[in-house]
């Protein structure tokens, strides 16, 4: 009998917990194989030492059936879930272009709500999913992954309901102990997080701030208001079907979170390094253009990410 063969592409926060625990459950599973696409530095460390998860109850050494930086090691693949940050997706899938078959389905996890555009720019008749996670977890260094808090949830599903290869998937992560849900409604689903991950990843690091500090600062708080009632005309403009109470939702979620919480991008912004900037916040200008619905907010912010980036070069 032919194994399902699962790729996770990226182990760091997103792909390191979900995907470790896909590992885990099929470590030497005659049905499952679990394939880590890494770098190679990840690469050596992970086939040494295995993937080190933490969590609040404990911590697991974890081994996937293989783990390489090679994309002539892969093979073809029945399910590919991408996990690395936007600005690295289309650099990291074109080397895959023999492991993707034609009935291979990818699940994109990351922040934003362009990845399906980028995929298919690379794999146009690929079958893509939509999907997203809530989660508090970072890489905090190469083969080790901590996750906090206790929220680590994922939604995932198609537009298109008879979209073959769904339950077998839902009933994969089931198995792995993954919380899971399998949804009609994934658009407007990963919508909603959208709005919550866009608006505060471009303002915690505009302001350089955390969440905490921009929630009990009034003048900032209403910035951020004005930066959800922009996505939420959007979304309404390309009848996304959300809530028409999910802007107070999105603030009600927001105070829940520590004080010092911030966003990926802000942590990325202050390395000096790449971020996600294009999928979060230039994204939602570009869509404002094209649906002539102005987000003023949201221009002065991507202003100001493009004249710090400038200064800097």
């Amino acid at each position: 009998m032919k194994k399902t063969r699962i790729g996770i592409l990226g182990v760091g926060g997103v792909g390191g917990y979900f995907g470790g625990l896909l590992a885990e459950r099929y470590f030497n599973s005659a049905d499952v194989e679990v394939i880590f696409i890494v770098r190679p530095s990840s690469e050596k460390i992970i086939k040494e030492k295995g993937l080190k998860l933490i969590t609040p109850q404990n911590e697991k050494i974890i081994f996937p059936s293989l783990v390489t930086s090679k994309p002539d090691e892969i093979g073809e693949l029945d399910y590919l879930i991408c996990t690395v940050k936007s600005y690295d997706l289309a650099e990291s899938l074109i080397p895959l272009k023999n492991s993707v078959k034609r009935d291979t389905i990818l699940l994109p996890l990351l922040n934003g709500v362009d990845s399906k555009e980028i995929i298919k720019t690379i794999f146009p008749e690929a079958v893509v999913l939509d999907g997203c996670v809530y989660i508090v977890s970072r890489l905090i260094e190469p083969g080790v992954v901590k996750e906090t808090g206790n929220i680590h949830t994922l939604y995932f599903g198609s537009e298109k309901t008879d979209q073959p290869g769904l339950k077998q998937l839902e009933r994969l992560f089931l198995d792995a102990g993954i919380e899971c849900f399998l949804c009609d409604t994934i658009t407007s689903t990963v919508w909603e997080k959208f709005i919550f991950i866009s608006s505060i990843a471009s303002l915690t690091s505009y302001l350089n701030l955390t969440i905490g500090a921009i929630l009990s600062d009034g003048m900032h708080k209403q910035t951020l208001l004005i930066l959800l009632k922009e996505l939420k005309l959007i979304a309404d403009a390309r009848s996304i079907g959300l809530q028409d109470d999910v802007i107070e939702k999105t603030l009600k979620k927001m105070g829940k979170l520590p004080f010092e919480t911030t966003s990926s991008m802000h942590s990325d912004f202050k390395k000096g390094g790449k971020t996600e900037y294009r999928s979060l916040t230039e994204y939602v200008v570009k869509c404002g253009n094209e649906l002539n619905i102005e987000t003023p907010g949201f221009d002065r912010i991507l202003e100001g990410f493009l004249l710090s980036m400038k200064k800097k070069v």
